[in-house]
């Protein structure tokens, strides 16, 4: 039985974890798995087609590949290892070839290899056990303790989650004096918002109190103004903001261990937060909200984590229901976190849930599309944001039942993979591009909760299923979590493609599916340890 993620494949990441000391957001090191051999290349600045790399040149009979260390057992018997024993530093082990350039210093001593940042390079750590450090680096994946009902295939797939769940974990670090997550250590390094949100609530199975610290994390970049910001770092934050979804963590992680003390604190900080939403984003007054708009044909709504989706191909402004949604959630939400305020965000979730209704649905294609407030006018693009309003109960019981025919209907959300960026039916938006038509895991998953609201067990359960059983195939196939997927089951992962083709002159990482990508992994965990859905 293997006790480690054993899948090689290229695009995996290494990085040495917060988890297991200081960190360093501007400086540490990060290691990327090539496409071509047994080649592991250094990433930790922008993006190179020919980056430093170690290779390891024999047959490999066997592998054992985490975040932050590595085995490959060759044909002959022998063993080659390497680690990371800080965040400047990888320790090997054995038989590699080293290719180097720039600002990397290499050491040697009793057949061990010390690759390094030269300005941080400490010789001394030649005198480390590579086992014995690898031993410190297993502890967490060695402590964690999966549910006893799950398969081989989910058990070895839950591995690699837990591998880089722990890899996505940086130490506190200037202005963040919490542990925080990002959801890949390359090429996105900074922590995001709803991001955050799903990782904790992976997290929370193996450690509940790095759960919560995910969360606090966000809040400690919130703004004067009561703005939280999309991303932001231990050095600095953007403007726009992101899917306002932070109580969805702080429910499900107090109703896990309830904490009243962690929930006061942060609800006051979340009420200057969905404040800032109603004066800022509410560009006509009508009292829905909108997502920032910005002038990239490629990302025209960053804002809304949905950036390329055919929903703002023409739309300057357009009442949402995804943001809508998610606002009426947090203000329901804040009604049970603030007796005290009850009426007054009851009175915000009621008129949300209200207006939703009477702007947003469409008896046209019974389901929820956005609102353009410049031509005054219902779109009718037919996207996965129309699902979430299931999320927040806003959807009567005649409607739910209509939303909920679309997810078994193969003209319109009933794909091969569900649940589709666009409708099928969609042809002219649709591309096998981020949210033109592929699935993502975190959307199954807040659709998923919304149709456990109404009732909707097990139509729930087998998109869930169907998700995990997807993630599990192409791990066992490429070794790693993928950003999204095809709905149609045409192609893999790495043959979509991301805001656009990948450039003539070759592989460029912004124009592929991100692997090792943080929510997949998280989320997947979420499924599985949740026992109604396996």
């Amino acid at each position: 039985m293997n006790k480690y993620p054993n899948v090689w494949g290229g695009g995996q990441l290494l990085a040495f974890s917060g988890i297991d000391g200081k960190t360093d957001f501007n400086n540490g090191i990060t290691l990327r798995t090539g496409y071509t051999g047994y080649e592991i290349q250094f990433q930790d600045g922008p993006f190179s087609a020919t980056p430093p790399a170690i290779r390891f040149c024999q047959e490999v009979k066997d592998v054992e590949l985490t975040g932050d260390f590595f085995r490959f057992y060759a044909a002959d018997g022998s063993v080659s290892s390497g680690v990371l024993p800080d965040n400047y530093h990888v320790l090997l082990d054995g038989d590699f070839d080293i290719e180097l350039q720039g600002k990397y210093e290499v050491g040697g001593k009793d057949g061990k290899i010390l690759i390094g940042r030269k300005e941080f390079f400490n010789p001394a750590l030649l005198d480390l056990d590579v086992d014995a450090e690898i031993a410190k680096r297993a502890k967490f994946i060695d402590n964690a303790v999966l549910p006893g009902y799950i398969s081989d295939n989910a058990r070895r797939t839950a591995l690699k989650a837990l591998s880089q769940i722990k890899t996505q974990t940086y130490a506190p670090e200037g202005c963040i004096t919490n542990y925080w997550s990002t959801p890949d250590r390359w090429p996105h390094k900074k922590m995001w918002l709803w991001d955050s949100v799903f990782h904790a609530l992976g997290m929370r199975h193996i450690n509940l109190d790095l759960a919560k610290q995910f969360i606090n994390a966000m809040f400690e970049i919130q703004q004067p103004d009561g703005l939280i910001p999309h991303s932001g770092s231990p050095y600095g934050h953007v403007n726009l903001t992101q899917p306002p979804v932070l109580s969805l963590a702080m429910r499900i992680i107090n109703e896990m261990s309830p904490d009243p003390e962690w929930i006061a604190a942060l609800a006051p900080k979340l009420e200057r937060y969905i404040e800032w939403i109603f004066a800022n984003r509410d560009s006509d007054g009508a009292g829905l909200v909108e997502w920032a708009i910005e002038a990239n044909e490629n990302c025209r709504s960053g804002e809304s984590g949905m950036d390329n989706s055919p929903r703002f191909d023409e739309a300057i402004q357009l009442d949402a229901p995804d943001f809508n949604a998610f606002l009426a959630y947090e203000c329901e939400s804040l009604a049970m976190f603030l007796p005290e305020k009850r009426d007054y965000w009851m009175g915000h979730y009621n008129r949300l849930c209200k207006l939703m209704n009477e702007r947003l649905w469409s008896d046209k294609v019974n389901l929820y599309v956005d609102y353009d407030v410049v031509e005054n006018e219902r779109t009718d693009i037919m996207s996965s944001a129309g699902f979430l309003p299931l999320l927040c109960g806003a959807a009567s019981p005649e409607q739910a039942a209509k939303m909920a025919a679309h997810l078994t209907d193969p003209e319109t959300f009933g794909t091969p993979l569900r649940v589709p960026s666009i409708a099928k039916k969609n042809t002219q938006a649709y591309k096998k591009d981020m949210w033109r038509g592929p699935v993502w895991t975190n959307i199954n998953y807040m659709i998923c909760l919304g149709l456990e609201r109404y009732g909707y067990h097990e139509l729930a359960k087998s998109i869930i299923q169907d998700t995990m059983r997807e993630q599990e195939k192409f791990y066992l196939q490429f070794g790693t979590f993928f950003e999204f997927h095809d709905d149609r089951k045409e192609v893999t992962p790495p043959e979509l493609e991301r805001k656009g083709k990948m450039p003539e002159t070759g592989y460029h990482p912004f124009h592929q599916v991100f692997h090792d990508y943080g929510w997949s992994g998280t989320l997947y965990l979420e499924m599985l340890f949740c026992k109604e859905w396996n």
